[in-house]
């Protein structure tokens, strides 16, 4: 079987009840920054919610571009890493290069409610089979001196997704 060069997508949900430090930040962060941003549309403070100014005011919909200068700044934390996604041995090894930063809801009067999505896609892997709910992969340039592969076993869970496969060309 040919092997397929896919991409994953991991999407991250962060929310009041995020347990750890990076995520606490991203979120404290991303609620000020909303709050701040959301001024230039709510001018009078009419607009409690998120979801409230994306459908009443035009040009809200630029807030997430707006608030996500701030999670580009916790980024660099990484490393590179996707979190929280680690292979059968419990290593952190998928890369990203790319992440849209998204917000799922918010109320700018109740932090509780605010509730932000970062969708990291991860780099180029070749996908060499499945084993279980295993992804066999390895990265697309992955090979050893002797020819051997270097692989991971990605366990299937939820928030992560095969989000592009690219089957290679016939000989």
């Amino acid at each position: 079987m040919a092997e397929r060069i896919i991409t994953l997508c991991y999407r991250k949900i962060i929310d009041a009840t995020s347990p750890r430090p990076w995520d606490k930040l991203v979120f404290e962060d991303t609620y000020g920054e909303l709050r701040l941003q959301a001024q230039v549309f709510n001018t009078d403070g009419r607009f409690r919610t998120y979801a409230e100014l994306l459908h009443q005011v035009p040009g809200a919909g630029q807030l997430p571009f707006l608030v996500s200068a701030v999670v580009r700044g916790y980024l660099p934390q990484l490393n590179g890493l996707i979190p929280d996604i680690v292979d059968n041995l419990g290593r952190h090894f998928l890369k990203f290069s790319r992440f849209q930063f998204e917000i799922i809801n918010s109320d700018l009067r109740d932090r509780s409610r605010h509730q932000v999505a970062i969708n990291f896609y991860s780099d180029a892997l070749c996908w060499h089979d499945t084993i279980g709910t295993l992804l066999l992969v390895s990265e697309a340039a992955a090979v050893s001196e002797s020819g051997e592969w270097l692989t991971h076993l990605v366990p299937v869970q939820p928030y992560l997704s095969v989000y592009s496969i690219q089957q290679p060309p016939a000989p």
